[in-house]
């Protein structure tokens, strides 16, 4: 009996320890992603470049140096539009005529350059504002650079989750609404260098706070709007015709891993899993020396990725649903005529 009370005041003993060295672990910090893999594999590149109908040539980008799986998923923020609310968005198509399309690029009247959203799901914001900004110098001649930070920080729960994400569609309804002020106003990144909202390790959207940091600005007076917000129906014709008489759009597409590797040549999906939904701006399309059809867009992951920030995928098979989830809207001279008192000055120019 003594024996077992001996034993018994052990066990207790060992418990108490048990839990007190449970509590204290508990207590440190778990770092983001940690035990998670890395999204560069050297597999994926030799598999790819070592295939040559593949089509592109893959590498272990600087742009995602050390980052896990979760870290390069949390990137891809696009939200599916949900399917109760497609019935009421406008979709666009343009009448085929006489007129042939074999290639373009808008380059020529781009102003944006490619940016890096940093740590943030921000990809919906930075597809819609990119896209609006080329169509303001497309439509009215203006050299701007529209804010993501307004769009992000500001649209809330309409447009989804700020920097966990968001619709690229309501993005469009925002600067329909709320109009989105320029980048001078609101800028993406702060003073310190960090890419803001995306710092370590919690990735915050940050806070709207509906001021300029310039003090000669104001917020009200520095909105942009869009007349409307609209889809184009998926025919890659239709894609084609609105990038011509319109300007860059904005993208969906499902992103798989080895997307991750792309460094040039036309992407299409060759291995590895899902990894989320993407957006970008589709810029123009053509054909490359062998015959094969791609769209080529802008990416914001900096330029030291793909080929200086581009990419090119497989055009008229809707590789990775690029082609099924298009959207845009037109550009409105409302705030433009009230600033600067000249309507002949801001007519569409693209008319």
């Amino acid at each position: 009996m003594a024996n077992f009370q001996v034993y018994l005041a052990t066990l207790l003993l060992l418990v108490s320890i048990s839990k007190f060295q449970l509590q204290v672990v508990a207590l440190e910090p778990i770092p983001h992603f940690k035990s998670e893999p890395e999204i560069l594999q050297g597999s994926i590149v030799r598999l790819i470049n070592g295939n040559p109908k593949a089509g592109w040539k893959a590498a272990m980008s600087a742009r995602f140096s050390n980052y896990t799986v979760g870290q390069f998923k949390y990137l891809l923020g696009v939200k599916p539009t949900p399917l109760r609310d497609l019935k009421s968005i406008p979709v666009r198509t343009h009448p085929k005529g006489a007129n042939t399309f074999t290639s373009s690029v808008s380059s020529t009247v781009i102003i944006v350059p490619i940016k890096d959203q940093g740590h943030c799901g921000s990809c919906w914001a930075f597809g819609a504002v990119e896209s609006l900004s080329d169509r303001f110098c497309i439509h009215f001649g203006m050299n701007i650079s529209l804010s993501v930070n307004d769009l992000l920080a500001c649209c809330g729960f309409m447009c989804g989750g700020g920097c966990d994400g968001g619709y690229p569609i309501y993005a469009w309804n925002y600067f329909v609404q709320n109009g989105v002020v320029a980048e001078e106003c609101d800028p993406y990144f702060d003073n310190s260098g960090c890419s803001h909202p995306g710092c370590e390790p919690a990735y915050p959207t940050p806070m709207c706070e509906r001021k300029c940091v310039k003090e000669n600005l104001l917020w009200t007076e520095s909105k942009h709007f869009s007349v409307n917000a609209y889809r184009i129906d998926s025919d890659p014709y239709n894609i084609m015709a609105e990038v011509y008489k319109n300007g860059p759009v904005e993208v969906s597409f499902t992103v798989y891993e080895d997307f991750a590797h792309y460094k040039s040549g036309v992407y299409k999906h060759m291995t590895g899993d899902v990894m989320g939904g993407h957006a970008v701006k589709l810029i123009g399309w053509g054909t490359t020396d062998d015959g094969n059809d791609y769209w080529l867009l802008a990416n914001q992951w900096n330029r030291s990725w793909g080929d200086d920030g581009y990419f090119m995928i497989r055009r008229g098979s809707n590789e990775c649903g690029i082609e099924e989830d298009v959207v845009a809207g037109t550009p409105s001279s409302r705030n433009l005529i009230k600033k600067f008192g000249n309507v002949d000055a801001f007519r569409d120019v693209s008319a």
